[in-house]
Protein backbone atom coordinates (compact mmCIF):
# COMPACT_ATOMS: atom_id res chain seq x y z
CA UNK A 1 0.00 0.00 0.00
CA UNK A 2 2.94 2.34 0.66
CA UNK A 3 4.08 1.86 -2.91
CA UNK A 4 0.63 2.63 -4.25
CA UNK A 5 0.44 5.81 -2.17
CA UNK A 6 3.87 6.95 -3.33
CA UNK A 7 2.90 6.34 -6.92
CA UNK A 8 -0.29 8.33 -6.68
CA UNK A 9 1.63 11.29 -5.31
CA UNK A 10 4.21 10.96 -8.04
CA UNK A 11 1.57 10.85 -10.74
CA UNK A 12 -0.08 13.96 -9.35
CA UNK A 13 3.26 15.76 -9.59
CA UNK A 14 3.72 14.39 -13.07
CA UNK A 15 0.40 15.64 -14.39
CA UNK A 16 1.75 19.11 -15.11
CA UNK A 17 4.81 17.73 -16.86
CA UNK A 18 2.69 15.62 -19.19
CA UNK A 19 0.28 18.39 -20.09
CA UNK A 20 0.58 18.98 -23.80
CA UNK A 21 2.71 15.90 -24.37
CA UNK A 22 0.23 14.15 -26.58
CA UNK A 23 2.46 13.53 -29.58
CA UNK A 24 4.43 10.29 -29.73
CA UNK A 25 8.18 10.74 -29.55
CA UNK A 26 10.24 9.69 -32.57
CA UNK A 27 12.43 7.27 -30.61
CA UNK A 28 16.17 7.38 -31.18
CA UNK A 29 16.01 10.37 -33.51
CA UNK A 30 15.90 13.37 -31.23
CA UNK A 31 19.00 13.80 -29.11
CA UNK A 32 20.50 11.06 -26.94
CA UNK A 33 19.04 7.59 -26.66
CA UNK A 34 17.31 7.38 -23.29
CA UNK A 35 17.26 4.07 -21.41
CA UNK A 36 15.83 3.58 -17.91
CA UNK A 37 16.48 0.43 -15.89
CA UNK A 38 15.32 -0.44 -12.40
CA UNK A 39 18.29 -2.43 -11.06
CA UNK A 40 22.05 -2.67 -11.55
CA UNK A 41 22.28 -5.89 -13.64
CA UNK A 42 19.91 -4.45 -16.27
CA UNK A 43 21.88 -1.20 -16.27
CA UNK A 44 25.21 -2.96 -16.79
CA UNK A 45 23.86 -5.24 -19.52
CA UNK A 46 22.56 -2.23 -21.45
CA UNK A 47 25.90 -0.42 -21.18
CA UNK A 48 27.80 -3.52 -22.30
CA UNK A 49 25.59 -3.86 -25.39
CA UNK A 50 25.80 -0.15 -26.17
CA UNK A 51 29.61 -0.28 -25.97
CA UNK A 52 31.09 2.89 -27.49
CA UNK A 53 27.57 4.06 -28.28
CA UNK A 54 27.02 4.60 -24.54
CA UNK A 55 28.55 8.07 -25.00
CA UNK A 56 25.50 8.98 -27.08
CA UNK A 57 23.03 7.50 -24.64
CA UNK A 58 21.56 8.48 -21.29
CA UNK A 59 21.28 5.30 -19.21
CA UNK A 60 19.54 5.62 -15.83
CA UNK A 61 19.56 3.13 -12.95
CA UNK A 62 16.59 3.98 -10.72
CA UNK A 63 17.75 1.98 -7.69
CA UNK A 64 21.12 3.71 -7.47
CA UNK A 65 21.34 4.55 -3.77
CA UNK A 66 21.32 1.14 -2.13
CA UNK A 67 17.52 0.78 -1.90
CA UNK A 68 16.43 -2.85 -2.11
CA UNK A 69 14.14 -3.84 -5.00
CA UNK A 70 11.50 -5.07 -2.55
CA UNK A 71 11.19 -1.74 -0.74
CA UNK A 72 11.71 0.69 -3.65
CA UNK A 73 9.14 3.45 -4.17
CA UNK A 74 9.30 5.59 -7.34
CA UNK A 75 9.69 9.33 -6.97
CA UNK A 76 8.07 11.93 -9.21
CA UNK A 77 11.44 12.38 -10.94
CA UNK A 78 11.63 8.62 -11.57
CA UNK A 79 8.19 8.67 -13.17
CA UNK A 80 9.22 11.54 -15.44
CA UNK A 81 12.36 9.69 -16.56
CA UNK A 82 10.34 6.58 -17.40
CA UNK A 83 7.68 8.59 -19.21
CA UNK A 84 10.11 10.07 -21.73
CA UNK A 85 12.56 7.21 -22.27
CA UNK A 86 13.09 5.10 -25.39
CA UNK A 87 13.65 1.81 -23.57
CA UNK A 88 12.48 0.79 -20.10
CA UNK A 89 13.78 -2.42 -18.50
CA UNK A 90 12.33 -3.79 -15.25
CA UNK A 91 12.09 -7.12 -13.42
CA UNK A 92 8.32 -7.51 -13.50
CA UNK A 93 7.60 -9.29 -10.20
CA UNK A 94 5.44 -8.31 -7.27
CA UNK A 95 7.94 -5.60 -6.27
CA UNK A 96 7.24 -3.81 -9.55
CA UNK A 97 3.48 -3.55 -9.06
CA UNK A 98 3.74 0.23 -9.56
CA UNK A 99 4.99 -0.06 -13.15
CA UNK A 100 1.66 -0.69 -14.87
CA UNK A 101 0.19 2.66 -13.85
CA UNK A 102 3.45 4.47 -14.57
CA UNK A 103 3.48 3.19 -18.16
CA UNK A 104 -0.14 4.22 -18.72
CA UNK A 105 0.99 7.83 -18.33
CA UNK A 106 4.08 7.60 -20.55
CA UNK A 107 4.65 10.53 -22.88
CA UNK A 108 6.64 8.40 -25.36
CA UNK A 109 4.08 6.14 -27.02
CA UNK A 110 6.86 4.39 -29.00
CA UNK A 111 8.76 3.29 -25.91
CA UNK A 112 10.14 -0.25 -25.89
CA UNK A 113 9.46 -2.05 -22.61
CA UNK A 114 11.21 -5.20 -21.38
CA UNK A 115 9.77 -7.19 -18.49
CA UNK A 116 12.43 -9.73 -17.49
CA UNK A 117 9.94 -12.25 -16.12
CA UNK A 118 7.82 -12.07 -19.28
CA UNK A 119 10.89 -12.66 -21.46
CA UNK A 120 11.87 -15.76 -19.49
CA UNK A 121 8.32 -17.13 -19.49
CA UNK A 122 7.97 -20.68 -18.20
CA UNK A 123 11.52 -20.76 -16.86
CA UNK A 124 10.54 -18.32 -14.09
CA UNK A 125 10.32 -20.09 -10.73
CA UNK A 126 7.96 -19.51 -7.84
CA UNK A 127 9.17 -18.73 -4.34
CA UNK A 128 10.15 -21.92 -2.58
CA UNK A 129 10.04 -22.82 1.10
CA UNK A 130 12.52 -25.56 1.97
CA UNK A 131 12.91 -27.55 5.17
CA UNK A 132 13.87 -25.39 8.14
CA UNK A 133 13.15 -22.10 6.40
CA UNK A 134 11.24 -19.51 8.38
CA UNK A 135 8.11 -18.21 6.69
CA UNK A 136 6.95 -14.59 6.72
CA UNK A 137 4.72 -13.49 9.54
CA UNK A 138 4.84 -16.64 11.60
CA UNK A 139 6.99 -19.70 11.21
CA UNK A 140 4.85 -22.62 10.20
CA UNK A 141 7.95 -24.51 9.16
CA UNK A 142 6.37 -25.91 5.99
CA UNK A 143 4.89 -24.72 2.74
CA UNK A 144 1.26 -25.61 2.12
CA UNK A 145 2.36 -28.31 -0.29
CA UNK A 146 4.83 -29.88 2.11
CA UNK A 147 3.91 -33.11 3.86
CA UNK A 148 3.36 -32.84 7.59
CA UNK A 149 3.83 -35.44 10.28
CA UNK A 150 2.17 -35.74 13.69
CA UNK A 151 5.45 -34.57 15.27
CA UNK A 152 5.14 -31.23 13.43
CA UNK A 153 1.74 -30.41 14.95
CA UNK A 154 1.54 -28.39 18.19
CA UNK A 155 -1.40 -27.48 20.43
CA UNK A 156 -2.97 -24.04 19.99
CA UNK A 157 -5.38 -21.81 21.89
CA UNK A 158 -8.36 -19.70 20.85
CA UNK A 159 -6.24 -16.59 21.38
CA UNK A 160 -4.45 -17.35 18.07
CA UNK A 161 -7.72 -16.42 16.34
CA UNK A 162 -8.67 -13.42 18.50
CA UNK A 163 -10.25 -10.36 16.87
CA UNK A 164 -13.18 -9.51 14.62
CA UNK A 165 -13.40 -11.29 11.27
CA UNK A 166 -15.67 -11.15 8.23
CA UNK A 167 -16.68 -13.61 5.54
CA UNK A 168 -15.39 -13.25 1.98
CA UNK A 169 -18.64 -14.64 0.57
CA UNK A 170 -20.50 -11.27 0.31
CA UNK A 171 -17.48 -9.72 -1.45
CA UNK A 172 -17.49 -12.56 -3.95
CA UNK A 173 -21.21 -12.14 -4.66
CA UNK A 174 -20.99 -8.38 -5.29
CA UNK A 175 -18.10 -8.70 -7.78
CA UNK A 176 -15.30 -7.25 -5.64
CA UNK A 177 -13.25 -10.43 -6.09
CA UNK A 178 -13.73 -10.88 -9.84
CA UNK A 179 -10.10 -9.91 -10.46
CA UNK A 180 -8.94 -12.70 -8.16
CA UNK A 181 -11.19 -15.22 -9.94
CA UNK A 182 -9.77 -14.08 -13.28
CA UNK A 183 -6.24 -14.47 -11.88
CA UNK A 184 -6.95 -18.05 -10.80
CA UNK A 185 -8.44 -18.87 -14.20
CA UNK A 186 -5.38 -17.55 -16.04
CA UNK A 187 -3.12 -19.73 -13.90
CA UNK A 188 -5.23 -22.86 -14.40
CA UNK A 189 -3.68 -25.44 -16.75
CA UNK A 190 -7.15 -26.16 -18.15
CA UNK A 191 -7.60 -23.55 -20.89
CA UNK A 192 -11.39 -23.91 -20.72
CA UNK A 193 -11.47 -22.60 -17.15
CA UNK A 194 -12.86 -19.06 -16.86
CA UNK A 195 -13.37 -16.39 -14.25
CA UNK A 196 -16.97 -17.59 -13.85
CA UNK A 197 -15.75 -21.15 -13.22
CA UNK A 198 -13.88 -20.00 -10.12
CA UNK A 199 -16.61 -17.58 -9.10
CA UNK A 200 -19.16 -20.40 -9.02
CA UNK A 201 -16.71 -22.66 -7.21
CA UNK A 202 -16.12 -20.13 -4.42
CA UNK A 203 -19.83 -19.24 -4.23
CA UNK A 204 -20.33 -22.79 -2.97
CA UNK A 205 -17.06 -23.30 -1.10
CA UNK A 206 -17.07 -20.01 0.84
CA UNK A 207 -20.79 -20.06 1.66
CA UNK A 208 -21.40 -19.42 5.35
CA UNK A 209 -24.40 -18.66 7.56
CA UNK A 210 -22.36 -16.18 9.60
CA UNK A 211 -21.04 -12.96 8.06
CA UNK A 212 -18.95 -11.83 11.05
CA UNK A 213 -17.19 -13.68 13.85
CA UNK A 214 -15.68 -12.03 16.94
CA UNK A 215 -13.34 -13.85 19.29
CA UNK A 216 -12.49 -12.37 22.69
CA UNK A 217 -10.87 -14.57 25.31
CA UNK A 218 -12.80 -17.84 25.32
CA UNK A 219 -15.94 -16.31 23.81
CA UNK A 220 -16.93 -16.62 20.16
CA UNK A 221 -19.71 -14.38 18.82
CA UNK A 222 -21.42 -15.19 15.52
CA UNK A 223 -23.28 -12.48 13.60
CA UNK A 224 -25.59 -13.74 10.85
CA UNK A 225 -26.81 -12.05 7.66
CA UNK A 226 -30.17 -11.20 9.25
CA UNK A 227 -28.41 -9.39 12.10
CA UNK A 228 -28.95 -12.18 14.65
CA UNK A 229 -26.06 -12.55 17.11
CA UNK A 230 -25.21 -15.58 19.28
CA UNK A 231 -22.33 -16.02 21.74
CA UNK A 232 -20.86 -18.78 23.86
CA UNK A 233 -17.75 -19.71 25.77
CA UNK A 234 -15.67 -22.47 24.15
CA UNK A 235 -13.07 -24.89 25.45
CA UNK A 236 -10.22 -26.43 23.49
CA UNK A 237 -10.91 -29.97 22.25
CA UNK A 238 -7.61 -30.79 20.54
CA UNK A 239 -6.78 -30.92 16.85
CA UNK A 240 -7.65 -33.19 13.97
CA UNK A 241 -5.42 -33.65 10.89
CA UNK A 242 -7.08 -33.44 7.48
CA UNK A 243 -5.79 -36.23 5.23
CA UNK A 244 -5.51 -36.41 1.45
CA UNK A 245 -6.48 -39.44 -0.66
CA UNK A 246 -3.08 -41.04 -0.02
CA UNK A 247 -3.37 -40.70 3.74
CA UNK A 248 -0.90 -37.80 4.06
CA UNK A 249 -1.60 -34.87 6.40
CA UNK A 250 -2.45 -31.81 4.28
CA UNK A 251 -3.80 -29.44 6.96
CA UNK A 252 -4.78 -29.27 10.62
CA UNK A 253 -8.09 -28.25 12.17
CA UNK A 254 -8.07 -26.89 15.70
CA UNK A 255 -11.27 -27.77 17.58
CA UNK A 256 -13.34 -25.99 20.20
CA UNK A 257 -16.68 -26.91 21.79
CA UNK A 258 -19.38 -25.48 24.03
CA UNK A 259 -22.23 -26.87 26.11
CA UNK A 260 -24.38 -23.83 25.33
CA UNK A 261 -27.49 -24.52 23.28
CA UNK A 262 -27.58 -20.94 21.96
CA UNK A 263 -24.53 -21.17 19.66
CA UNK A 264 -22.89 -23.77 17.40
CA UNK A 265 -21.62 -26.52 19.69
CA UNK A 266 -18.63 -27.54 17.58
CA UNK A 267 -16.12 -25.21 15.89
CA UNK A 268 -12.96 -25.93 13.85
CA UNK A 269 -10.32 -23.44 12.61
CA UNK A 270 -7.77 -23.91 9.82
CA UNK A 271 -5.33 -21.09 9.03
CA UNK A 272 -2.74 -23.35 7.32
CA UNK A 273 -0.67 -23.32 10.50
CA UNK A 274 0.16 -26.20 12.78
CA UNK A 275 1.78 -24.52 15.77
CA UNK A 276 1.08 -21.44 17.95
CA UNK A 277 0.94 -18.16 16.02
CA UNK A 278 -1.42 -15.27 15.29
CA UNK A 279 -3.77 -16.03 12.40
CA UNK A 280 -3.85 -13.65 9.43
CA UNK A 281 -6.99 -15.29 8.02
CA UNK A 282 -8.75 -18.60 8.58
CA UNK A 283 -11.26 -21.12 7.33
CA UNK A 284 -13.95 -21.98 9.87
CA UNK A 285 -16.38 -24.88 10.19
CA UNK A 286 -19.18 -25.02 12.79
CA UNK A 287 -22.36 -26.93 13.61
CA UNK A 288 -24.10 -29.21 16.09
CA UNK A 289 -23.46 -32.66 14.62
CA UNK A 290 -19.94 -33.30 15.92
CA UNK A 291 -16.39 -32.76 14.71
CA UNK A 292 -16.44 -35.72 12.31
CA UNK A 293 -19.39 -34.18 10.48
CA UNK A 294 -17.45 -30.93 10.11
CA UNK A 295 -14.46 -32.82 8.69
CA UNK A 296 -16.63 -34.36 5.97
CA UNK A 297 -18.38 -31.13 5.03
CA UNK A 298 -18.13 -29.70 1.51
CA UNK A 299 -17.80 -25.99 2.31
CA UNK A 300 -14.66 -24.06 3.22
CA UNK A 301 -15.77 -20.67 4.62
CA UNK A 302 -13.02 -18.03 4.35
CA UNK A 303 -12.71 -15.22 6.92
CA UNK A 304 -10.35 -12.23 6.97
CA UNK A 305 -9.79 -9.38 9.43
CA UNK A 306 -12.77 -7.03 9.63
CA UNK A 307 -10.63 -3.91 9.19
CA UNK A 308 -9.61 -4.86 5.63
CA UNK A 309 -11.16 -2.90 2.76
CA UNK A 310 -12.28 -4.61 -0.46
CA UNK A 311 -9.03 -3.44 -2.09
CA UNK A 312 -6.98 -4.78 0.82
CA UNK A 313 -8.76 -8.14 0.59
CA UNK A 314 -8.02 -8.39 -3.10
CA UNK A 315 -4.36 -7.51 -2.52
CA UNK A 316 -4.11 -10.15 0.20
CA UNK A 317 -5.74 -12.83 -1.94
CA UNK A 318 -3.54 -12.10 -4.94
CA UNK A 319 -0.45 -12.18 -2.78
CA UNK A 320 -1.56 -15.10 -0.63
CA UNK A 321 -2.36 -17.58 -3.39
CA UNK A 322 -0.54 -20.32 -1.46
CA UNK A 323 3.04 -20.10 -2.56
CA UNK A 324 2.54 -18.76 -6.08
CA UNK A 325 4.66 -15.61 -5.70
CA UNK A 326 7.29 -15.53 -8.45
CA UNK A 327 10.97 -15.56 -7.56
CA UNK A 328 12.16 -12.25 -8.98
CA UNK A 329 15.93 -12.83 -8.76
CA UNK A 330 16.30 -14.02 -12.34
CA UNK A 331 19.44 -11.97 -12.97
CA UNK A 332 21.51 -14.27 -10.71
CA UNK A 333 21.46 -16.97 -13.38
CA UNK A 334 24.16 -16.54 -16.03
CA UNK A 335 21.99 -18.56 -18.38
CA UNK A 336 19.09 -16.15 -17.87
CA UNK A 337 21.46 -13.22 -18.37
CA UNK A 338 22.42 -14.52 -21.82
CA UNK A 339 18.78 -14.76 -22.92
CA UNK A 340 17.89 -11.36 -21.50
CA UNK A 341 20.81 -9.65 -23.22
CA UNK A 342 19.54 -10.94 -26.58
CA UNK A 343 16.18 -9.28 -25.89
CA UNK A 344 17.84 -6.02 -24.84
CA UNK A 345 19.99 -6.02 -28.00
CA UNK A 346 16.92 -6.62 -30.18
CA UNK A 347 15.14 -3.67 -28.54
CA UNK A 348 18.12 -1.35 -29.05
CA UNK A 349 18.35 -2.42 -32.70
CA UNK A 350 14.68 -1.56 -33.21
CA UNK A 351 15.07 1.84 -31.56
CA UNK A 352 18.35 2.75 -33.26
CA UNK A 353 18.65 0.69 -36.48
CA UNK A 354 21.64 2.75 -37.69
CA UNK A 355 23.73 1.16 -34.93
CA UNK A 356 22.29 -2.33 -35.35
CA UNK A 357 25.54 -4.02 -36.32
CA UNK A 358 27.34 -2.54 -33.33
CA UNK A 359 24.68 -3.74 -30.87
CA UNK A 360 24.61 -7.24 -32.35
CA UNK A 361 28.40 -7.54 -32.20
CA UNK A 362 28.62 -6.19 -28.66
CA UNK A 363 25.82 -8.49 -27.47
CA UNK A 364 27.50 -11.53 -29.02
CA UNK A 365 30.86 -10.70 -27.40
CA UNK A 366 29.21 -10.13 -24.03
CA UNK A 367 27.25 -13.38 -24.25
CA UNK A 368 30.52 -15.21 -24.88
CA UNK A 369 31.85 -13.79 -21.61
CA UNK A 370 28.69 -14.84 -19.78
CA UNK A 371 28.90 -18.33 -21.25
CA UNK A 372 32.57 -18.66 -20.27
CA UNK A 373 31.79 -17.67 -16.67
CA UNK A 374 28.84 -20.07 -16.68
CA UNK A 375 31.26 -22.85 -17.64
CA UNK A 376 33.59 -21.82 -14.80
CA UNK A 377 30.72 -22.13 -12.32
CA UNK A 378 29.82 -25.59 -13.62
CA UNK A 379 33.42 -26.76 -13.39
CA UNK A 380 33.73 -25.42 -9.82
CA UNK A 381 30.57 -27.19 -8.67
CA UNK A 382 31.45 -30.43 -10.45
CA UNK A 383 34.82 -30.52 -8.67
CA UNK A 384 33.56 -29.44 -5.24
CA UNK A 385 33.60 -31.57 -2.11
CA UNK A 386 30.12 -30.37 -1.12
CA UNK A 387 26.99 -29.86 -3.22
CA UNK A 388 24.98 -27.83 -0.71
CA UNK A 389 25.12 -24.20 0.42
CA UNK A 390 23.63 -22.81 3.62
CA UNK A 391 22.60 -19.18 4.07
CA UNK A 392 22.03 -17.52 7.43
CA UNK A 393 20.02 -14.93 5.55
CA UNK A 394 17.54 -14.54 2.71
CA UNK A 395 18.19 -16.81 -0.26
CA UNK A 396 17.91 -14.98 -3.61
CA UNK A 397 20.25 -17.47 -5.36
CA UNK A 398 17.77 -20.21 -6.24
CA UNK A 399 18.23 -19.71 -10.00
CA UNK A 400 22.00 -20.02 -9.61
CA UNK A 401 21.67 -23.07 -7.36
CA UNK A 402 19.30 -24.81 -9.78
CA UNK A 403 21.56 -24.05 -12.76
CA UNK A 404 24.34 -26.18 -11.23
CA UNK A 405 22.37 -28.74 -9.25
CA UNK A 406 23.18 -27.31 -5.82
CA UNK A 407 21.06 -28.05 -2.77
CA UNK A 408 20.45 -25.30 -0.26
CA UNK A 409 19.18 -24.37 3.18
CA UNK A 410 18.43 -20.83 4.33
CA UNK A 411 16.84 -18.80 7.08
CA UNK A 412 14.35 -17.07 4.76
CA UNK A 413 13.08 -17.16 1.18
CA UNK A 414 14.55 -14.69 -1.30
CA UNK A 415 11.73 -12.14 -1.13
CA UNK A 416 11.12 -12.48 2.61
CA UNK A 417 10.79 -9.34 4.70
CA UNK A 418 11.86 -11.17 7.85
CA UNK A 419 15.04 -10.08 9.64
CA UNK A 420 14.87 -12.07 12.88
CA UNK A 421 15.28 -15.82 12.86
CA UNK A 422 13.57 -18.01 15.44
CA UNK A 423 15.47 -20.31 17.77
CA UNK A 424 14.09 -23.26 15.81
CA UNK A 425 15.40 -21.91 12.51
CA UNK A 426 18.88 -21.16 13.90
CA UNK A 427 19.05 -24.54 15.63
CA UNK A 428 17.99 -26.40 12.49
CA UNK A 429 20.56 -24.63 10.31
CA UNK A 430 23.37 -25.14 12.84
CA UNK A 431 22.63 -28.87 12.93
CA UNK A 432 22.68 -28.97 9.12
CA UNK A 433 26.12 -27.33 9.09
CA UNK A 434 27.36 -30.08 11.42
CA UNK A 435 25.57 -32.87 9.58
CA UNK A 436 26.92 -31.87 6.17
CA UNK A 437 30.35 -30.78 7.40
CA UNK A 438 30.05 -27.39 5.71
CA UNK A 439 33.09 -25.10 6.05
CA UNK A 440 31.13 -21.85 5.64
CA UNK A 441 27.84 -20.16 6.42
CA UNK A 442 26.84 -17.68 3.72
CA UNK A 443 25.08 -14.32 3.80
CA UNK A 444 24.05 -11.74 1.24
CA UNK A 445 25.34 -8.18 1.07
CA UNK A 446 24.55 -5.86 3.95
CA UNK A 447 26.02 -4.91 7.29
CA UNK A 448 24.00 -7.29 9.47
CA UNK A 449 25.30 -10.85 9.55
CA UNK A 450 24.08 -11.68 13.06
CA UNK A 451 22.02 -14.69 12.03
CA UNK A 452 24.95 -16.33 10.22
CA UNK A 453 27.23 -15.65 13.18
CA UNK A 454 24.66 -17.10 15.59
CA UNK A 455 24.37 -20.23 13.47
CA UNK A 456 28.15 -20.69 13.64
CA UNK A 457 28.10 -20.26 17.43
CA UNK A 458 25.52 -23.03 17.68
CA UNK A 459 27.54 -25.57 15.67
CA UNK A 460 29.72 -28.18 17.31
CA UNK A 461 32.99 -26.76 15.99
CA UNK A 462 32.08 -23.06 16.02
CA UNK A 463 34.85 -22.49 13.46
CA UNK A 464 33.00 -22.02 10.17
CA UNK A 465 33.70 -18.92 8.12
CA UNK A 466 30.95 -16.40 7.42
CA UNK A 467 31.21 -15.36 3.77
CA UNK A 468 29.12 -13.00 1.67
CA UNK A 469 27.66 -13.46 -1.81
CA UNK A 470 26.40 -10.34 -3.57
CA UNK A 471 22.86 -10.53 -4.96
CA UNK A 472 23.24 -7.07 -6.56
CA UNK A 473 20.02 -5.83 -5.01
CA UNK A 474 21.70 -2.85 -3.35
CA UNK A 475 24.42 -1.91 -5.82
CA UNK A 476 24.85 1.87 -5.93
CA UNK A 477 26.01 4.39 -8.50
CA UNK A 478 29.10 4.80 -6.32
CA UNK A 479 29.85 1.09 -6.76
CA UNK A 480 29.51 1.56 -10.51
CA UNK A 481 31.90 4.52 -10.44
CA UNK A 482 34.38 2.33 -8.55
CA UNK A 483 34.33 -0.24 -11.34
CA UNK A 484 31.61 -2.69 -10.35
CA UNK A 485 30.16 -4.66 -13.27
CA UNK A 486 27.78 -7.57 -13.46
CA UNK A 487 30.61 -9.85 -14.54
CA UNK A 488 32.98 -8.69 -11.79
CA UNK A 489 30.35 -9.29 -9.10
CA UNK A 490 29.54 -12.75 -10.46
CA UNK A 491 33.27 -13.57 -10.59
CA UNK A 492 33.59 -12.62 -6.91
CA UNK A 493 30.55 -14.73 -6.11
CA UNK A 494 32.24 -17.66 -7.82
CA UNK A 495 35.31 -17.26 -5.62
CA UNK A 496 33.12 -17.27 -2.51
CA UNK A 497 31.15 -20.25 -3.77
CA UNK A 498 34.32 -22.26 -4.35
CA UNK A 499 35.39 -21.71 -0.74
CA UNK A 500 31.91 -22.51 0.58
CA UNK A 501 31.76 -25.80 -1.33
CA UNK A 502 35.28 -26.84 -0.34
Amino acid sequence: MKKITALLLALMMLAGVLAGCGKPKDAGKAGKLKVVTTIFPEYDWVRAILGDKAENAEVTMLLDNGVDLHSYQPTADDIVKISDCDLFVYVGGESDGWVENALKNAANRNMKVINLLEVLGDSVKTEETVEGMQEDGHDHGHSHDEQLTEDDIKERTLSDFAGTWKSLHPYLLNGDLDKFCQHRAEEDEDSSTTKDTYREKYKTSWQCDAEKISINGNTITFTYADGKTVSAEYTYAGYQPKLDDEGNIRSVRYQFETTSADAPQYVQFNDHGHEPGEAEHFHIYFGNDGFDALMSGKTNPFFVKDALSAEDILDELMGHDHGEEKDEHVWLSLKNAQALCVTIADALCAIDPDSKNTYIANAAAYRDKLAALDADYKAAVDGAAHKTVLFGDRFPFRYLADDYGLGYYAAFAGCSAETEASFETVSFLAKKVDELGLPCVLTIEGAQHRIAETIVQNTAGKNQKVLTMDSMQSTTSKDVANGATYLSVMEKNLSVLKEALG
